[in-house]
């Protein structure tokens, strides 16, 4: 066992010795989300979680509020008698969620106002790539690519800058998540495609960018949005 993880989580230590089960563990989030897994270890700032059914998830150590054994096992395929199968099993590919250099800036917004922490990281990554400078045709500023009028609206005198930006774009978000009925698709298309759209459509609009943009956000921040 990781020392240090002694120091910030509970972890589990009893192991089941019946056949073929395997004792799992509960990650809690910050958000209040859960998500049952494997097992996990620490990397620096990161913690490794290691999905049931194969596959790992990266994130920062401070969106996890503490990890609890699960009472319920599971079936680990590892330890199970070799029989045929009809198929080649699927391994999904590990779910990275960049830590990015604005990680205590966006828990801390992210958590004042009621957002997933994940759901913010994974936005900022696909709207700038993480770059306070970036600007786009259509005139959006900033990590969160604030547009003009949205940066008017909450008060943004410098939308280059990464704290006023990521406060401004959690607070837009925050409402547009309130107004869709905390739909968190919803929200992101609204964010993407503006909220008329979505009322339009009486959903995600068929835009392939809007489809896109949803589906890569939601892919970066599991497992917060799953």
């Amino acid at each position: 066992m990781n020392p240090k993880l002694k120091v910030c989580l509970p972890i589990a230590t009893l192991v089941l010795l019946l056949p073929g089960l395997a004792s799992a563990e509960i990650a809690v989030f910050a958000s209040g989300q859960s998500l049952s897994i494997k097992g996990h270890r620490a990397e620096g700032d990161r913690m490794i979680l290691e999905l049931r059914r194969g596959g790992e998830v990266t994130c920062d150590k401070a969106l996890i509020e503490k990890i609890l054994p699960d009472e319920v096992p599971y079936n680990d395929p590892d330890q199970q008698p070799a029989v045929p199968e009809t198929a080649p099993p699927t391994t999904p590919a590990a779910v990275v969620v960049p830590m990015g250099p604005y990680g205590e800036i966006i828990t801390a917004v992210a958590r004042t106002h009621g957002v997933d922490p994940l759901l913010v990281r994974a936005l900022i990554q696909v709207e700038s790539g993480d770059r306070p400078t970036a600007h786009s045709n259509k005139g959006a500023m900033g990590l969160m690519q604030l547009m003009p009028s949205t940066a008017r609206q909450y008060r943004v005198r410098n939308p280059y800058d990464p704290k006023a930006n990521i406060a401004a774009g959690v607070q837009h978000l925050k409402t547009l998540l309130d107004r869709m009925g905390g739909a968190v698709d919803l929200a992101l298309a609204a964010y993407n495609a503006g909220e008329a759209a979505v009322k339009k459509f009486n959903g995600i609009p068929p835009y392939q960018e809007t489809r896109d943009y949803v589906s890569r956000i939601l892919s970066l921040a599991a497992p917060g949005t799953r």
